[in-house]
């Protein structure tokens, strides 16, 4: 079964609140089998527009369990916290394994 994967190209408008939900996520992630592969770092657009100011790719064992992740109630809140304090686009794909 491929991997699911969800990738957040985020614009951070409040950077200290932001560290809330940076904090936070991190258990919940890892209650649904979840790997952070890629939070911020380094990085440079090579075609089309520019990513926002930061890129997150956390790496699920399936589609599906991204999924389940991305609309659990134990990540809501901090969803509903996340979309407050950014400008953001979200994208769940399935891997090529």
């Amino acid at each position: 079964m491929p991997s699911g994967y969800l990738i957040v190209d985020i614009d951070v408008k409040d950077p200290e609140r932001y560290g809330d939900y940076t904090a936070a996520t991190p258990a919940v992630v890892a209650k649904f089998g979840g790997e952070f592969i890629v939070r911020a770092g380094k990085f440079e657009a090579l075609e089309g527009e520019s990513p926002r100011g930061r890129v997150v790719v956390i790496k699920f064992a399936s589609y599906d369990r991204a999924m389940e992740f991305y609309q659990s109630d134990d990540y809501a809140e901090l969803l509903a916290l996340r979309l407050s304090l950014t400008e953001s686009r979200a994208y769940v794909v399935e891997g090529a394994d």
